[in-house]
C-alpha cells in the first residue's frame, strides 16, 4: 500500500505542474528500450510527458545491451543503459551519439534472512559469496562483520543477472575496483560468468527470486528492494564508513567534476558519506537526427522528451521513487549536451 500510494503522489506532483514546462503539439510516437534500473521512474515520467506534450512515449525494459542493439539497428528513437559507451563501442555506430544523464541510482545487494533487517558486507566477503568461497550465512567472516546478529546456519543462494545489463556492469565495476580476486576471476561486464548461483532476467527478475528464496542474495537497482520489501546491506564505502543507499548517500557519490560528455562511473567514491555502488543511468542517441525515414517532428519531440526528464518537475519525481535527482553541475552539462543535437545540420535542441 505504501509504495502504490508513493506511486499516486509522484503522478498528481508531476501532472499538477505539467503546464508549466512544455506545449501541447501534434502527436508524435517516439520508442526507446534498454535499461531496466529507471524503468519505474522513466514509466512515470513518459506518461507525464505524453500529457504535456501529445507525444506518446514507449519504453521496452530490455536490459541495457538490448536497448544499445536496437538503437545501433536504429528500430527505436532511444536506448537506455546504466553504463556509457566506451570510445570504442561508440565507433561501432554508423553516426556519433551523445549520452544524456536522466537520473541517479544505485545496485544494492538485497538479502533474504528472516528477521534480520540489519546487514553489513564488504566488497571482499561479497565477492567470497558470488565466487563460491563463502557458502554458508554463518561464515566466520559474517560473523565478524555482524556481531550481536544472529546469522543462521543456512546455505547462501547468489543471484546474479542472465542478460546482458548495465546493473551487472555497475555492480562488478565496483568489485574490480576494490577487490583483486574478483577482478582477476570475473572482471567487468555487462554479462559474467558465474560458476555458482541462480540466473534471473532483468532487476525485476532477480528482485522477485531474492524475495521468494530464503537465504538469498542478490545484486539489483535499489528500487526494485524498496518496491518488494526486501532488505538491502549497508556496504563498506572506500573512507571504511557502512552505508546504506539512500538519496542523500547517492547523490555524495556524484560530488566531484563532471566531464562534459557526462561519461563518469561513480562507483567507489571518496566522499566519506557516499554510497558505493552508485551510478548515473543515461538515454543515449544519435546526435545528428535525420537519417532514415524520420520527420523533424519526430527529432523535436525526442529533443523536448529530453529536455523534459531533466526539468525540476522530473528530477523531484526522481526524488520521490527511490532514485536521486541529478546535481546541478550534471544538469548544466546535460543541458549543453542536448543543444548540440541537430537535424538536417540544424540545432533543435533549445
Amino acid at each position: 500500500m505504501r509504495k502504490i500510494g508513493l506511486f499516486a503522489v509522484a503522478l498528481a506532483v508531476i501532472f499538477s505542474s505539467c503546464n508549466s514546462g512544455s506545449k501541447k503539439s501534434e502527436n508524435t510516437k517516439l520508442s526507446g528500450a534498454g535499461a531496466t534500473f529507471p524503468a519505474p521512474f522513466y514509466s512515470i515520467v513518459f506518461k507525464a510527458y505524453t500529457k504535456a506534450a501529445g507525444n506518446d512515449v514507449t519504453y521496452g525494459a530490455v536490459g541495457s545491451g538490448g536497448g544499445i542493439r536496437s538503437l545501433k539497428d536504429k528500430t527505436v528513437d532511444f536506448g537506455a543503459s546504466d553504463v556509457f559507451l566506451s570510445d570504442d563501442e561508440a565507433k561501432e555506430f554508423s553516426a556519433p551519439v551523445v549520452h544524456i544523464p536522466t537520473t541517479m541510482g544505485a545496485v544494492v545487494v538485497a538479502y533474504n534472512l528472516k528477521g534480520i533487517t540489519s546487514l553489513k558486507l564488504t566488497s571482499e566477503v561479497i565477492s567470497e559469496i558470488y565466487r563460491g568461497k563463502i557458502t554458508k550465512w554463518n561464515d566466520a567472516k559474517l560473523t565478524a562483520l555482524n556481531p550481536g546478529v544472529a546469522l543462521p546456519d543456512k546455505a547462501i543462494t547468489p543471484v546474479y543477472r542472465s542478460d546482458g545489463s548495465g546493473t551487472t556492469y555497475v555492480f562488478s565495476d565496483y568489485m574490480s575496483k576494490t577487490d583483486e580476486a574478483w577482478k582477476a576471476e570475473l572482471g567487468s561486464g555487462k554479462s559474467l560468468k558465474f560458476s555458482v548461483g541462480v540466473a534471473a532476467k532483468g532487476n525485476p527478475g532477480v528482485s522477485g527470486v531474492v524475495a521468494e528464496t530464503e537465504g538469498s542474495v542478490g545484486y539489483i537497482g535499489s528500487e526494485y528492494a524498496l518496491a518488494q520489501n526486501v532488505p538491502s546491506a549497508q556496504i563498506k564505502n572506500a573512507a571504511g564508513n557502512f552505508i546504506e543507499a539512500s538519496t542523500a548517500s547517492i547523490s555524495a557519490a556524484a560530488d566531484g567534476e563532471i566531464p562534459a560528455d557526462t561519461r563518469l562511473m561513480i562507483t567507489n567514491s571518496a566522499n566519506p558519506k557516499a554510497y558505493p555502488i552508485s551510478t548515473f543511468t543515461w538515454i543515449i542517441a544519435y546526435k545528428e537526427q535525420k537519417y532514415g525515414n524520420r520527420a523533424e517532428a519526430q527529432a523535436k519531440a525526442l529533443v523536448g522528451l529530453l529536455n523534459y526528464i531533466i526539468s525540476k518537475d522530473a528530477q523531484d519525481v526522481a526524488a520521490k521513487t527511490h532514485y536521486a535527482p541529478l546535481p546541478e553541475a550534471a544538469i548544466a552539462k546535460t543541458k549543453a549536451i542536448i543543444e548540440s543535437i541537430t537535424f538536417d545540420g540544424k540545432s533543435i535542441g533549445k
